[in-house]
C-alpha cells in the first residue's frame, strides 16, 4: 500500500468527470487501499474521492468513525454512487485535502439515500444523515469536477483560511 500524491487546486483534473467503474478486479482493490493509506495520512480527513489522486473513476472512501458524535456505517468504499433521494438543507463549514488551505460554509441536504456498489461489485442501499451525509455529498462533488468552494455560501463572508479569519477581515 502507497500513500499517493494528492492534487490541490487549482490543478485542472479536478475539474474533470469521473468515469464509471467497470472492472471489480484485484487492481482496483490495490488501487483501494492505496487511496485508504492516502486519506489515512490526511490531516484528520474523513472522505477522499479518486479523481482527487488522478484517477478520475468514480469511486470515493468515507469514514467519519473518528468523529465522535458524527454517527456512521463505518469505513465506506463507494464506487459508482448515487444519491436516489434527499431531504432538508443545513449549512455547515467544509474542509478540502484538495484546499488544504482554507474552509467554507456549503449548503447540503440533511439526510440523503445512496446506492453504490463495494469494491466487489456489490450493490448495497443507505440510508444516511448529518455529517455522514455531508461527507458523501463532498465526495461525489469530486466525481463531477465540483470542489466545496464551487458550492460556498459566499466566498467574501463564507471562505476563510483554517483556523483563521476571512480574507476580507470578517
Amino acid at each position: 500500500m502507497a500513500v499517493l500524491p494528492v492534487l490541490t487546486y487549482p490543478d485542472p483534473r479536478l475539474k474533470r468527470v469521473a468515469e464509471p467503474v467497470e472492472r471489480f478486479d484485484d487492481e482496483l482493490r490495490a488501487f483501494v487501499a492505496d487511496l485508504e493509506c492516502t486519506m489515512e495520512a490526511g490531516p484528520a480527513a474523513v472522505g477522499i474521492a479518486a479523481p482527487q489522486v488522478g484517477r478520475l473513476q468514480r469511486l470515493i472512501l468515507v469514514d467519519v468513525s473518528s468523529r465522535p458524535r458524527a454517527a456512521g456505517h463505518g469505513r465506506l468504499v463507494l464506487i459508482n454512487p448515487e444519491i436516489t433521494a434527499w431531504e432538508g438543507h443545513v449549512v455547515g463549514r467544509e474542509g478540502c485535502l484538495s484546499v488544504p488551505d482554507y474552509t467554507g460554509n456549503v449548503i447540503r441536504a440533511e439526510r440523503i439515500r445512496l446506492a453504490a456498489r463495494d469494491a466487489h461489485g456489490v450493490l448495497t442501499e443507505y440510508a444516511m444523515e448529518g455529517f455522514e451525509a455531508r461527507v458523501v455529498q463532498h465526495e461525489i462533488d469530486h466525481l463531477d469536477g465540483l470542489l466545496f468552494l464551487d458550492r460556498v455560501v459566499s466566498r467574501r463572508a463564507d471562505l476563510r483560511p483554517r483556523g483563521g479569519r476571512s480574507p476580507a477581515g470578517r
